[in-house]
């Protein structure tokens, strides 16, 4: 198992271009954050807050999710080159040939918020789809994402009596790939939010790529920097989903849980944004008593889901479709596309690279990627 060791991170800051466009397959997209993030060209925050992302040399040529509201959200952003179907009903021979797979394969049977039932539920078998995929396309890279619970020793493969995360990066390998994983903390990359991610990425080891994880050049951000804007200004119909809030009455203090029950801090990144929040979404911070009394929940108010889609690093014309209970699941359920950036930066960098060592040509014809302004 290849566990990404101290000091193996490349610049990204400025990066050569590459002589061709990476087709590039989606498998488990959702509302498209990792697809936007390998994409490209998006800004974020606003004011002096502003951070413009250059485009990556990805084409994302087809994707594929279950959920009908996030494919609909994904065409309105992305483009219509989205399937709304199982993937287990796809047959590979479907989906066109590729340089490149991204995976964020279903999550919340390791999540610490969800069930854990790991491999012993069918969602939490759906790598093996990723597998069936990738064995089919044999793709040059493949980038996957969960939680980060999935590297917990503790979570057993109880048919190969090991941790899940070994089964996983095994199989991965046995199909002809050099892998490796890292849990990323997501304010190192400039992410105004305390969300914790495992990324895999995989190389065919007959091209020789030798990819580095991305080192951060943003630094960190503080909810107050990413939403104070947006505050009093839920009536406004020219702001995409920010009239959409949850009325979810706040719980008194728990030792059980507080997931959801809590105000994010105005002077540091926000609490992670979750899929499975039952409309519990955390407090504003600017939502306190009239007198202080931090005890009365009563004045509270939840994170709209525009206020969440910042947190997540999503543009404010990216548009989520369906109710607020769907459309904050979208949110929760994303890869913040600042990260996906960085991903994209890190893989094109090392593809670059074997480029120049002459041992890597896209099987697809890719058009020739025009020269981008660099962030």
């Amino acid at each position: 198992m290849s566990k990404i060791k101290f000091g193996e991170f490349a610049d990204v800051s400025e990066i050569p271009k590459s002589s061709q466009t990476f087709k590039t397959i989606s498998l488990f997209s959702g509302c498209g954050g990792l697809d936007l993030g390998f994409i490209g060209g998006f800004q974020v925050f606003k004011n002096k807050f502003k951070k413009k992302f250059t485009p990556n040399s990805f084409e994302i040529v087809w994707g594929n999710d279950i959920a009908v509201n996030a494919v609909k959200t994904y065409k309105e952003n992305i483009g219509e080159h989205i399937i709304c179907e199982d993937i287990k009903n796809i047959d590979a021979a479907d989906i066109p040939d590729c340089d490149i797979v991204l995976g964020g394969f279903p999550c919340q049977d390791f999540s610490i918020a969800g069930k854990r039932k790991g491999f012993e539920s069918e969602r939490g078998n759906l790598y093996k789809e990723m597998l069936r995929i990738i064995e089919a396309k044999k793709p040059m890279a493949f980038v996957a994402e969960n939680v980060k619970n999935i590297i917990n020793p503790k979570l057993i493969d109880l048919e190969r009596n090991q941790p899940v995360i070994n089964t996983i990066i095994a199989d991965f390998k046995n199909l002809g790939y050099d892998v490796k994983y890292k849990c990323f903390f997501a304010p190192d990359y400039g992410i105004p939010q305390r969300r914790e991610r495992v990324i895999i990425v995989g190389t065919r080891k007959d091209l020789q790529i030798d990819y580095k994880y991305p080192k951060s050049f943003h630094p960190p951000m503080t909810s107050k920097q990413a939403i104070d804007d947006l505050w009093g200004k839920e009536s406004d119909e020219k702001i995409l989903n920010h009239n959409q809030i949850s009325l979810a009455r706040f719980r008194p203090p728990s030792k059980v849980g507080t997931q959801g029950n809590q105000m994010i801090p105005a002077d540091g990144p926000s609490h992670t944004m979750r899929a499975e929040h039952h409309m519990n979404i955390q407090a504003h911070y600017r939502t306190k008593h009239p007198e202080g009394n931090l005890e009365d929940r009563s004045f509270w108010r939840r994170l709209t889901v525009r206020e969440a889609a910042r947190l997540q690093t999503f543009p404010d014309n990216f548009k989520f479709i369906g109710n607020k209970s769907s459309t904050y699941k979208q949110v929760g359920n994303a890869v913040p596309p600042i990260l996906g950036w960085y991903i994209a930066r890190s893989l094109e960098l090392a593809l670059v690279n074997a480029e120049k060592s002459n041992v890597l040509t896209s099987k697809i014809n890719g058009k020739q990627k025009t020269e981008c302004v660099l962030v």
